[in-house]
């Protein structure tokens, strides 16, 4: 039976009402991750007040050898 391992990734929607995502920077990490054998599985939104989007979650995993 295949085994995995699970990472928890918390990005910060900077800016005085959140929302604001340096793309460049994300996606870098996310690569990077990617480089080390993780796969993105899953990635939402976490709001703060009035809807405004405060962190941005992303779940990974990878298999365990």
């Amino acid at each position: 039976m295949e085994q995995f391992e699970y990472k928890t990734l918390f990005t910060d929607a900077k800016g005085v009402f959140g929302g604001k995502v340096d793309q460049g920077v994300f996606q870098n990490e996310l690569n990077e991750l990617g480089l080390q054998g993780w796969e993105l599985v899953s990635t939402v939104a976490a709001a703060q007040s009035y809807g405004s989007t405060r962190w941005i979650i992303s779940i990974l995993k990878r298999k365990i050898r």
